[in-house]
């Protein structure tokens, strides 16, 4: 890659990295043991922020991608890049409607068990880390 796509892309990645690290891995689990945090003021918590987390993950990866484009990319991460804008477009068009479906119904009061929804979303975010921390290396070195 040239140097000027390579140091965009790479500062992006480690950006959107940083976020994601933060928000759902620091941020989402703890905000439920704050003294006074019920679970419809967490989950409303939640809903504000994630929601605010995949607008800038979905602004951030069309940078990335844009930077990449015209960067002279290798094939490494051209791959990575579409696999890390993939993870992203699962969860939003995939678990993240169903997660608002059913916070929609406990705010409105309903007793439900625990979501299997919650843990395909975990799943997508760390393979999601996992490649961004991959592509952020790669798009420096390479």
């Amino acid at each position: 890659m040239n140097a000027g796509a390579a140091a965009t892309a790479g500062a992006v990645t480690f950006v959107w990295l940083g976020m994601v690290l933060a928000i759902s891995f620091i941020e989402a689990p703890l905000k439920f043991r704050a003294p006074g945090v019920t679970i419809p003021i967490g989950l409303g918590i939640g809903r504000l922020v994630f929601r605010a987390l995949n607008l800038t993950e979905a602004a951030l990866a069309l940078v990335l991608i844009v930077a990449v484009a015209t960067g002279s990319p290798t094939t490494a991460v051209i791959v990575l890049t579409a696999v890390s804008a993939c993870l992203l477009a699962a969860q939003l068009t995939f678990v993240r409607p169903r997660l608002n479906r059913r916070s929609d119904r406990v705010l409105a009061g309903e007793n439900l068990p625990r979501s299997t929804a919650h843990l395909y979303y975990v799943a997508l975010e760390s393979a999601k880390v996992l490649a961004l921390i991959a592509l952020g290396v790669t798009a420096l070195t390479a």
